[in-house]
């Protein structure tokens, strides 16, 4: 019988207590002792199915809701596939989908192994001349880009890498342009910025207009395609700490592109927050 995600998160017995029990039963009359008849045979539970429901319990009521009904042997073979492009990138780094948010840190001597610098090309425009990223995000780009142009639509990239310091000196600019609540919706502290793990970018213009120019309506469209995905969507402040910023994006891979859209509202933040929790899990 094939069972669902959603009946995992709302009945816990559905995927763990499905199981053959033993039954007794009087031989015939005129025997004194009762016999009781053999126990069939349990039926097996997939341990990697009840290490899913537990993971699957502890996540947000919020998160829990946006995930579909399904069956969890494909969601397990869904994520089989998203933890196998870790291959793809570099074993000598963070994890392409290392958690960090503003409980979740890096200290503040991380710096991505191989950044490498943004120079002018006739793919993609820069604006700033201290641009780098990661070698897989670095690749990435270039191929989202040419994609882009051959759309018609020129990017432009704004923010890339920025170190502890650099992250430092900008929230507390904003600290004391706009005031500390203010600057904590739409500035990282320093060591919580995804930008420090040099996956990150920021296209231009970075306003809340982005997402009506050409550039920022062909990246709505593709850049999932192309393994990119947005940071903070509309409507999950309250999720991923931030703001809607329509102009940043993370690159975590084709796969993990489509897994987070299948399973988890196309909300990065719902299926990273999974991922550090399966990993971390028995």
């Amino acid at each position: 019988m094939k069972k669902s995600i959603k009946k995992s998160l709302l009945i816990f017995s559905s995927l763990l207590l499905i199981t053959f029990t033993a039954c007794a039963k009087s031989k015939s009359a005129g025997k004194k002792d009762t016999e009781v008849k053999e126990a069939e045979p349990v039926a097996k539970v997939n341990p990697e199915i009840e290490k899913l429901d537990r993971v699957l319990l502890s996540m947000s009521p919020r998160c829990k809701e946006v995930i579909p009904n399904g069956d969890p042997e494909e969601f397990l073979a869904d994520l089989k596939r998203v933890l196998e492009t870790r291959s793809d990138f570099s074993s000598e780094d963070l994890s392409p989908f290392y958690l960090i948010d503003k409980t979740h840190k890096v200290a503040s001597d991380y710096e991505p192994k191989g950044l490498i610098h943004l120079e002018k090309n006739d793919a993609y425009a820069i604006n700033k001349n201290n641009l780098s990223l990661r070698p897989e995000a670095y690749k990435a780009l270039a191929v989202l880009a040419k994609a882009a142009k051959e759309d018609g639509v020129k990017l432009t990239v704004s923010s890339t890498y920025r170190s502890y310091e650099y992250q430092k000196n900008l929230f507390d600019y904003w600290v004391s342009v706009d005031g500390l609540e203010e600057a904590e919706r739409e500035s990282a502290r320093p060591g919580t910025s995804q930008h420090q793990l040099g996956m990150a970018l920021d296209f231009a213009p970075v306003d809340d207009d982005f997402d009506k120019t050409p550039g920022g309506k062909w990246v709505y469209e593709n850049a999932a395609k192309y393994g990119w995905s947005l940071s903070f969507p509309k409507g999950y402040e309250d999720v991923t700490g931030y703001r809607w910023e329509c102009w940043h994006f993370r690159y975590i891979g084709i796969e993990a592109c489509k897994f987070q859209k299948k399973w988890f509202g196309d909300v990065q933040q719902f299926m990273i927050e999974f991922i550090d929790a399966w990993e971390k899990a028995e």
